[in-house]
This record gives structure tokens, C-alpha cells and sequence, in this order.
């Protein structure tokens, strides 16, 4: 009986064994799963994967336009060159100040035009349409329309100037000393609708009840935005921020309408340099080496950057 009974109670708790056809099912599931995906993974391998890859092995051959001889493998003769090349460093420096000027300004205003936009204010729909007519803008027009405000002749920026009193005005992106600075200003109005539409998405987020108990334990504004307005957008403001560091980083046509990586190089952004090197000059395998150094510094760069802010928020 004893045995019987030990014989059941093992039965009992043996895992019910697996139903016939339930592990075909589940790749026929699988299969099915990635047909669906496949629509839109094939784009992104054809025009995304494959050039960059094509880029990588480009970088390490002599390609050039107009030649007739067949490319050559070179191995890493272009990398070498490129660490003694000061001109592309030195574009290298521009671009990152370039991207970080933008950044930290095009943060902060965007900031607080979010919680500006985040009141209850009268029209407050149309000062949010009004907020993003930037972002509708191609950065070609953009750049076109902030040239006639530079015109060192019949710029409106001159003669607001002028009728100021505050000097005739100048060449603002033509001078050594101020054509960086007039580009970043640029490149801040131009990128901010999409970080203040992103702030502005988590600040709608924040739930409305700790903002009214913050509120009633007598916390100021100041003190309500540290303790419950910032901790629930630090992961927006996080992404966004390393979203625009790339973009940033990598930006051509803005600087490239406005002057061209002039005067002298001080604007020549590593993109504009490298878009030279290719078609200007024709070097293709050259400036594709550049590519890949910069985006593998750039990686480097913002995985710190993204380490350390996850570091400080974890502390906090």
C-alpha cells in the first residue's frame, strides 16, 4: 500500500508532460513574428547596415574619384595618416565645441519655455504651435534666413544695432572671432521645438497629485521642481540629451549653408571636413576613415556621458 501510495504521490508530482505539436507551434509562431518585422527590417539593413558597412571597408582602401587603376587594399595607412593630420584634430576640437554650445543652451532654454508652455495660460495652444514652427523648418532655409539677419549690410541684426546706438554693426560670419559663436546661436533657436516637445511630453507625464502634496507641506517652486518635477524628467532629459550631442556633433548642411566651414576653418565641422576630403578632393577611402573615427569617439564620448549621468542619478 505504501508503495502504491509513494508510486501516486510521485505521479502526482511529476510535471505534466508537453502537449504533442506545442513546440511546432511555437516556431511557426517565431517564423510568423519575423515575416512581420521583416518589412521593416529589410530598409534599415539595405540603407542603414549595409552603407556603414560598405564605409568601414572603404576606409581601408586608396579610393579616389576619377581613377582608373582598380582600388587597393591599404590596411590601416589611412588611420595613420589621420593621427597626424592636425587639421582634421583641429576640426575634431571645433566639433566639439560646436556640440556641446549648442547643447547645454538648447537644454536649458528649451527647459523653460517647457514649463512656461506646461501652465495654464490663455492661448496657450497657439504658443505651443508657435514653439515648433522652428523644427518645420528645413535647416537649408534656416540657414538662409539667419544669413539675411547676419548681412553684414542690411542684416535686421545690424540695424537693430545701428538704431540702437550700439555701434554700425559687422560681418558677424565672416569675422575670425565671431562667426562660431553666430552659427551656434543659430544651431540653438534651430534644434530647440524638439527638446521642448520632448520636455514638455514628460512634464505632462509627471502625475498632478505630488506637485498638489508638495504643494500643501508648504514646498516652494524651487524646491517642488528638485524633488518631484525633476526626478520624473531626468530620463527624458537624459535621452535628449544624448540624442542631441549626435545630431549636433554631426551636423552639415546648417553650418555648411551659413558659411561653408569659413573663415579659416573656424567653423569646419568634422562632417564639412570630411565631406571636402570626398568630394572636393576625391579621397573617398580618407574620408571614410574619418567617418569611423568619429563615430567611434563619439561613441566613446557619449557612453561616458550617458554612465555618468545614470552614476549621479542613482547617487541622487
Amino acid at each position: 500500500m505504501t508503495s502504491v501510495t509513494g508510486v501516486s504521490a510521485r505521479q502526482t508530482r511529476r510535471p505534466p508532460s508537453r502537449a504533442p505539436g506545442r513546440g511546432r507551434r511555437r516556431r511557426g509562431s517565431d517564423h510568423a513574428a519575423w515575416f512581420l518585422v521583416l518589412p521593416a527590417l529589410i530598409p534599415i539593413l539595405v540603407l542603414s547596415v549595409g552603407p556603414l558597412l560598405y564605409g568601414v571597408l572603404l576606409a581601408f582602401t586608396d579610393s579616389q574619384s576619377g581613377r582608373t587603376a582598380p582600388t587597393q587594399w591599404i590596411g590601416a595607412l589611412n588611420f595613420r595618416d589621420l593621427l597626424h593630420d592636425t587639421l582634421f584634430w583641429e576640426s575634431f576640437r571645433i566639433g566639439l565645441v560646436w556640440a556641446v554650445g549648442v547643447t547645454v543652451p538648447q537644454f536649458l532654454l528649451a527647459l523653460g519655455l517647457a514649463l512656461l508652455l506646461d501652465q495654464d495660460l490663455r492661448l496657450r495652444w497657439l504658443a505651443r504651435a508657435l514653439a515648433i514652427v522652428p523644427w518645420a523648418m528645413p535647416e537649408v532655409v534656416v540657414g538662409i534666413m539667419w544669413r539675411i539677419v547676419y548681412n553684414p549690410d542690411a542684416g535686421i541684426l545690424n540695424e537693430t544695432l545701428h538704431d540702437l546706438g550700439l555701434g554700425d554693426g559687422r560681418d558677424w560670419l565672416s569675422s575670425l572671432g565671431t562667426a562660431l559663436p553666430a552659427v551656434i546661436v543659430v544651431g540653438v533657436w534651430a534644434g530647440m521645438p524638439q527638446t521642448t516637445v520632448a520636455l514638455l511630453a514628460g512634464l505632462q507625464n509627471t502625475p498632478r497629485e505630488l506637485h498638489e502634496a508638495a504643494a500643501v507641506d508648504g514646498a516652494g517652486a524651487w524646491r517642488r521642481f528638485r524633488t518631484v518635477t525633476w526626478p520624473a524628467l531626468r530620463p527624458v532629459a537624459l535621452a535628449i540629451t544624448a540624442l542631441n550631442l549626435i545630431w549636433n556633433f554631426n551636423s552639415f548642411a546648417l553650418v555648411y549653408v551659413l558659411t561653408g566651414g569659413g573663415p579659416g576653418g573656424r567653423t569646419r565641422l568634422p562632417m564639412l571636413f570630411a565631406y571636402e576630403e570626398a568630394f572636393r578632393y576625391g579621397q573617398f577611402g580618407y574620408a571614410a576613415a574619418m567617418g569611423c573615427v568619429m563615430v567611434a569617439v563619439i561613441s566613446v564620448l557619449l557612453a561616458l556621458f550617458l554612465v555618468g549621468r545614470l552614476r549621479g542619478g542613482d547617487d541622487a
